[in-house]
């Protein structure tokens, strides 16, 4: 790409992210502390390793900003070979980590990391790289079309065996959009969503406990005790909350009623104790940084970067999207964090990495 003149980042789009995950982190603690001191005896032990990733997260942001995006372009094959050879790894008897039954998780000593959150940056590159240099081609079915699928195919089907569909669902979610973006058939669009309806169906039917949570899902209070405990227990938070909350860290659903309280149904111990202004304030943001992604991309002054731009703001708020969703009983239950708010390094550290390089294209765009 021919060099073009830098301008200052998008310090808006920087300040939303720097306010969600300043949230995140009050909220993390406020959360956790009570689980917290009764399995590791300290109301910290949650808040220090989040405020940890943070700190990581942040020199990774800052780190990436520096580099010019378009030397994306020369590593993207790279980065889709590593990531694809992570996710053959974690599968391993004896290599990936098994938590809850689920091979997700690679052991490094010092910690663990989750390949599939990496994954969704790393598809994300490549597909802008690849959409770029195949232009002339995404009219054709074979020669655009169903390169991309193979790939994306390949990706969310290891995803799947770990198991994880939500992260599948958010991988083929966010390449569909970019798709789109890129300028595929509308025909070829319409087909893949009336193809990808039958197969999401038997994913969700073919496993149990997918089944079981579906179920749940259409009626949460037809096994309250079992599997729609989740929903019900996130609806009793949000429904506590009204208008301005209960106060923070006056949360009663943290005490033991409701699972994965600071993860993934942080959301509704945020609406539970900062009540309806607080999720519409969070809301608001996350729009806000959907407005400004965007932006960003339209402006961007290629190809690639428009797409790349597009890719990784859809990437986070087809996040949002999802999680929100889940916590307020508006879709089947997934383990999808909230970005920026959820507790874990594996989510935060990517998706930081991932405004890093949204930020640096903010330095080249055309107004």
């Amino acid at each position: 790409m021919p060099r073009i003149k830098s301008k200052p980042l998008d310090s808006l789009l920087l300040l939303t992210v720097l306010t969600l995950l300043g949230i995140g982190i009050v909220m993390v603690y406020s959360s956790s502390a009570v689980v917290s001191y009764a399995d590791y005896g300290t109301s910290f032990y949650f808040l220090r390793k989040q405020a940890m990733w943070a700190v990581l997260g942040i020199i990774s942001m800052l780190i990436v900003t520096k580099i010019n995006y378009w030397r994306y372009e020369y590593f993207a094959n790279s980065i889709l070979v590593g990531i694809f050879l992570l996710l053959v790894l974690v599968l391993i008897p004896g290599i990936g980590h098994v938590v809850n039954g689920a091979r997700r998780w690679l052991d490094l000593g010092f910690g663990r990391f989750q390949p599939s959150e990496f994954a969704k940056l790393a598809i994300v590159i490549y597909m802008a790289y690849s959409l770029t240099q195949k232009q002339a081609k995404l009219d054709s079915l074979m020669g655009g079309v169903l390169p991309h699928i193979i790939i994306v195919g390949l990706i969310c089907g290891l995803v799947l065996m770990e198991p994880d569909l939500g992260t599948a669902v958010a991988i083929a979610g966010t390449v569909f959009i970019m798709w789109f973006v890129a300028g595929f058939r509308l025909s070829h669009l319409f087909a893949l969503v009336v193809l990808a309806v039958p197969v999401l169906g038997y994913a969700i039917w073919s496993e149990p406990y997918r089944r079981d949570r579906f179920l749940a899902f259409l009626n949460p209070w037809a096994d309250p005790l079992g599997d729609g405990f989740h929903i019900i227990q996130s609806l009793y938070a949000l429904g506590s909350g009204g208008l301005f909350g209960l106060g923070l860290g006056q949360s009663r659903q943290k005490l033991f009623y409701l699972p994965e309280r600071h993860t993934d149904f942080i959301f509704a111990i945020l609406g539970e104790e900062l009540g309806f202004i607080g999720t519409i304030f969070v809301l608001t943001l996350f729009f806000f940084f959907a407005w400004r992604g965007y932006k960003i991309a339209i402006t961007a002054p290629d190809t690639f970067g428009s797409l790349l731009a597009a890719g990784i703001t859809t990437m986070i708020t087809l996040q949002a999207v999802i999680n929100i969703g889940v916590v307020t009983g508006s879709l089947p239950i997934t383990g999808i964090p909230l970005p920026f708010i959820s507790f874990g390094g594996s989510s935060l550290i990517p998706i930081l990495s991932g405004v890093g390089i949204l930020l640096n294209i903010s330095k080249y765009t055309k107004y």
